[in-house]
């Protein structure tokens, strides 16, 4: 026999529900706030997608270094695979997973780099030897040996022994701006409750729509 007890009898929606959200940024707060309550690591970490030149796509880890009305902010090397790719094509994805909380948040949008100042404002937050390996790494580069990095790094360390590090050139941040939010929140049976939010431009009024799960 199967229990359909859940399916027949579904907790109801409340005014309290997240689904009652007229518009994504704060109810992106709620949660992220939440998640930073819950999530026993990187509750800031992120998947961010993009694609190459031949359209293929591509995901890696990130994490987000800020966040407000204007988009969601991390930092890595230009001449990274994601920087050039960004370049190519300024458009990406974003997915917040936050298993103890069963549940997730998709973005899509427009993206832009942050301005020097605001680099330079979070390089000289970083912890002095994230620093000097910002220097050290050739991101997405070829690597002979695990020795040639830690050579690297023992050169720049040498050369900053004393004072600041200063941010490299080739070391910057961006701005994901959303078009396109999906709040997901998972419920037995897979009877999730899915909302999207979608707006053609920055600026514009968000129209909120409920999906399948």
């Amino acid at each position: 026999m199967t229990d359909t007890t859940a399916i027949k009898h579904p907790t109801p929606l409340t005014t309290g529900d997240f689904t009652a959200a007229e518009e994504p940024l704060a109810l992106f707060g709620a949660w992220f706030a939440e998640a930073t309550a819950s999530e026993p690591n990187d509750p800031n970490a992120m998947a961010l997608a993009t694609v190459d030149a031949d359209g293929l796509p591509d995901v890696r880890m990130v994490l987000m270094k800020g966040y407000d009305a204007n988009g969601f902010v991390f930092y890595s090397h230009i001449a990274s695979q994601k920087g050039r790719e960004l370049a190519a094509n300024p458009k990406a994805a974003l997915l917040f997973h936050w298993k103890s909380l069963r549940r997730q948040v998709r973005i899509r949008g427009t993206v832009s780099p942050v301005t020097d100042a605001e680099a330079d404002a979070y390089f000289a937050t970083r912890p002095k030897q994230a620093q000097i390996g910002a220097w050290a790494s050739k991101q997405s580069q070829p690597l002979e040996s695990r020795f040639a990095f830690e050579q690297a790094i023992a050169k720049v360390a040498a050369q900053y022994l004393i004072g600041e590090v200063p941010r490299p050139q080739g070391w910057s941040g961006w701005r994901i701006t959303p078009l396109r939010f999906e709040f997901w929140h998972d419920r037995p049976f897979r009877l999730h409750d899915r909302i999207e939010f979608r707006r053609d431009a920055f600026g514009q009024a968000w129209s909120k729509t409920r999906l399948y799960p």
